[in-house]
């Protein structure tokens, strides 16, 4: 795990309060959306989906970094839609950056290029471009020819001026352990990017693409397969390893949506980013008003074959905090990867 020294002290610190305070329910990071619109037509995404009046709305300033600061969680995924299509991004972030919230961008990178100019380093602060793999299988799942080639000089450009740069790949069905092992090698060794996240595809119902989502026994062969032979210690995963042993079926947790709680312009959605239960206008009324015992594998259907890191990041997080074994295992891996 490589993240970074002083953001792995300040989330151990935030938990640890938590645990004084004696909350249960509490957000870790918080999955913001404050817009839909986008310039890809990815076929594993159903955000675009969108009625039209819908897709023209861009959430205002003080309801972005409000809804944050109510929340009380110290990182926050900006997604979308393609956030960099916001006019006003750049000052979501400057915003939460001055507050010391860890802010991760997430973006396809078509726009980065053009709009870097508008942002500046910061420890609080990294661009995580979305890679599901080399050129043509990334160019195929984004359903556009020259987006990987595009993706690549923007991660180049923004590493020379500075900036932190974090990837995020989805994998499918389609996929092999070789193609993981080819695309997170680029990542890690080529483009050096500084951390790599990595899920499973979940069934998301809007979708277009129905027909390769990965069921939970995929799951674990294919990553049981891609992390043979060391490749786990070598990358630089934004994941603590615990989440990895669950990834490959050698431990098995519940979810805890309410840990990444997602706020979009319909407000805090239930009971997460993947699945529309409905909406509330606080982030009180979403973790005291939602049946969270109602969700998981083997209690809702839909939840069955998910193995998201939006739903058990969090869990592994919390049982590695809980063990003093798995947290000094944790702290080794976070002391390897600042070395390297």
């Amino acid at each position: 795990m490589a993240m970074p020294l002083r953001q792995s002290i300040k989330v151990a610190t935030y938990l640890a309060e938590q645990k004084l305070r004696k909350r249960d329910k509490f957000p870790l990071i918080v999955e913001l959306e404050p817009l839909f619109a986008c310039n890809l037509k990815c076929e594993g995404c159903g955000k675009i989906q969108h009625p039209a009046g819908v897709l023209k709305q861009r959430m205002p300033v003080a309801q972005a970094v409000g809804a944050v600061l109510e929340s009380g969680a110290p990182m926050v995924s900006i997604a979308g839609g393609e956030p960099l299509m916001h006019p006003q991004i750049d000052e979501i972030v400057r915003q939460l950056v001055a507050r010391r919230k860890y802010v991760f961008l997430c973006t396809n990178a078509m726009l980065l290029r053009k709009k870097i100019d508008k942002f500046e380093p910061s420890p609080y602060f990294a661009f995580t471009v979305h890679i599901d793999g080399l050129r043509e299988r990334h160019d195929e799942s984004v359903a556009k020819e020259g987006v990987f080639d595009e993706a690549v000089e923007a991660i180049k450009e923004a590493k020379r001026r500075g900036f932190r740069v974090t990837t995020n790949s989805t994998f499918f069905n389609t996929d092999t352990p070789q193609t993981i092992i080819e695309v997170l090698n680029y990542l890690n060794d080529d483009l050096k990017v500084d951390e790599m996240m990595i899920s499973p595809a979940y069934a998301y119902e809007k979708a277009p693409d129905q027909d390769h989502f990965l069921g939970v026994e995929q799951t674990r062969e294919l990553f049981r397969k891609a992390f043979a032979g060391g490749n786990r210690r070598k990358w630089r995963l934004n994941h603590s390893p615990l989440f990895l042993d669950f990834l490959e079926g050698k431990v098995d947790f519940p979810c805890t949506a309410w840990a990444i709680p997602n706020y979009s312009l319909f407000g805090w959605q239930r009971p997460c980013y993947l699945m529309a239960d409905g909406y509330v206008p606080t982030y009180r009324e979403l973790i005291e008003k939602t049946d969270w015992d109602k969700y998981g594998r083997g209690k809702d259907p839909r939840c069955d074959n998910c193995m998201a890191h939006c739903g058990y990041e969090p869990t592994a997080v919390l049982a590695t905090m809980g063990s003093l074994k798995e947290s000094l295992r944790a702290m080794r891996e976070t002391v390897s990867g600042n070395r390297e």
